[in-house]
């Protein structure tokens, strides 16, 4: 089976893990994307960290510390700066609780950063 949305397939492969009870788990291959979107759920406390090792293949392995769900928003949708809300609604249980990550011209960030910049961008994933 071929992958072809890489980002896609490591969100669903830490809910799975989740799912199974197990504390980690290996994405492979790996993009500047998927380390962007690991990077920041590090920072908000969803995975304990995650390692990039180059054996034979490139591949991280992520420790996850407290994911209840997350996933990939397909498709990519544009977001103004005034319509956060909408996709807060649609992807979030509540407005306290979870992120999504928004890639915009300044790099990946999470939506309350984008609010408070006030800039827009295409939504790539949300976590909670």
């Amino acid at each position: 089976m071929v992958v072809r949305d890489w980002l896609s397939a490591m969100l669903n492969d830490l809910m799975n893990c989740k799912k199974a009870g197990k504390k980690e788990t290996i994405a492979m291959p790996v993009s500047n994307l998927m380390l962007g979107v690991l990077k920041i759920l590090k920072d908000e406390g969803y995975i304990e960290d995650f390692n990039i090792v180059e054996d034979k293949f490139k591949h991280v392995l992520i420790k996850i510390k407290k994911i209840n769900k997350c996933g990939a928003i397909k498709p990519r949708f544009f977001v103004k700066k005034k319509e956060f809300d909408k996709y807060i609604k649609r992807y979030l249980p509540a407005r306290g609780f979870g992120i999504l990550i928004v890639s915009t011209n300044k790099g990946l960030i999470t939506h309350r950063e984008a609010i408070e910049k006030n800039i827009g961008g295409s939504l790539i994933a949300y976590c909670y």
